[in-house]
């Protein structure tokens, strides 16, 4: 039987690296083109320049205009004494949000350089990654009201437009990973359409189409987020402010002189593939820690089992272990799954699912809807509903997926 799992050969503080696990798609190599400089340049080069002058002098042409496009956000952040960011900066100062800033702030340790290395792959700001704060409060498991789900908050049709997968068995929506690829892409295409990181980050909160409505409403051909704002809904207004408040929460060291709550995450982790099924109780015996603190590891699994296969692996996340867990961890994989943790696979994407009608009596909610049709949750009703809220009336008719 061929090895069923691969192991991440370096770790790092909070976040373990990947390239030994795909050493072809993320090595990168570049040629070097030598030109000799006429004679007459020689001194004013090495005279006349300053360092930074030289400095710009050898980048290239895409690290200039990145450079440009991540300047002005950053001037944004820094600089920005809007009347609404002052009134969330007083807010998050305010002794009623000490305890929620040094939980931020435990949370943060953990969860950011997962994202500063996703986001430094996509070319997206680094600072972007204080939005996760104001999303869902760094929680992977938080649902909104409407049904968006995880730390970057993606409703299922656009979860699954961005390449998300979400099935019985795994909410991509959950993984901190893939989550933060999707919401980089996001953001990226965002930008790409306005030329504004303030304006991506407004469409990523109340989409396109009402940053594309506001803007014709202020009359301005390319306006900043602050003349369109007067035409946005009222949550984008706050939405923005209140990050770039909780940016300067945590980029000024003046500001941060509220303690640190520990996350409960390990200092440092293992990332291994998984090309079968596995259940994470299993492993937790084998390697003699917590099932729960495995699924805070792991909180993309619905079921608590990783459904890999040869043709798409699941990540299996666990804190660093000894080289003599991994023996004990080898056997269990060449041991093939138990029969009630044998799963089957997902229906393709390309497989419609098949749904039912349900008439609505007086007396249910969807909480108590989902009890009587297995595999589907609040959130699945609502997207699949176009519902907004929790509230329903006896004689509407839902439509339930039953795979």
């Amino acid at each position: 039987m061929a090895l069923s799992f691969v192991f991440a050969i370096e770790s790092v503080s909070g976040y373990a690296k990947e390239e030994t696990l795909k050493a072809d798609s993320t090595n990168r190599y570049s040629k070097a083109i030598s030109t000799t400089k006429p004679n007459q340049l020689k001194r004013l080069d090495a005279i006349t320049l300053s360092a930074s002058q030289r400095e710009l002098a050898s980048s290239s042409i895409e690290d200039i205009l990145k450079d440009s496009q991540f300047s002005s956000l950053r001037r944004e952040l820094k600089e920005n004494q809007h009347e609404f960011v002052l009134a969330y900066l007083s807010k998050y100062n305010s002794r009623a949000y000490q305890q929620h800033l040094a939980k931020m702030k435990g949370l943060a340790d953990y969860y950011f350089p997962i994202f500063e290395r996703v986001f430094k792959e996509a070319n997206v700001p680094q600072e972007i990654k204080y939005l996760a704060i104001i999303e869902s409060s760094l929680n992977p498991h938080a649902v909104s009201r409407v049904g968006a789900t995880g730390p970057w908050q993606f409703m299922y049709a656009t979860a699954k437009g961005y390449g998300l997968e979400i099935n019985s068995y795994v909410d991509e929506r959950k993984d901190p990973v893939e989550a933060t690829y999707a919401a980089s892409k996001y953001l990226k295409d965002a930008y790409q359409q306005y030329g504004d990181w303030l304006l991506a980050i407004a469409s990523y909160n109340c989409g396109p189409g009402n940053v594309n409505k506001a803007i014709r409403r202020s009359g301005k051909e390319n306006p900043s987020f602050w003349e369109i704002a007067p035409y946005l809904p009222r949550e984008t207004r706050n939405y923005v402010p209140a990050f770039i408040a909780i940016t300067q929460i945590f980029e000024n060291k003046n500001h941060s002189q509220f303690d640190v709550v520990h996350g409960g995450f390990p200092d440092e982790i293992d990332i291994i593939q998984i090309d079968k099924n596995l259940s994470l109780n299993a492993v937790a015996r084998v390697l003699g820690i917590g099932e729960d603190d495995l699924n805070r590891l792991n909180p993309a699994y619905k079921k608590g089992i990783i459904n890999g296969s040869r043709s798409k692996p699941g990540r299996l996340i666990v804190p660093k272990i000894e080289k003599t867990q991994y023996a004990g961890l080898y056997n269990l994989l060449q041991e093939g799954a138990r029969p009630s943790e044998r799963v089957r696979e997902p229906a393709p994407d390309n497989i419609r699912p098949s749904y039912i009608a349900y008439k609505v009596r007086k007396g249910d909610t969807l909480d108590g809807i989902t009890k009587k049709f297995r595999g589907s949750s609040v959130a699945d009703l609502k997207a699949e509903n176009g519902l907004k809220s929790n509230l329903i009336h006896p004689g509407m008719t839902l439509k339930i997926s039953q795979n």
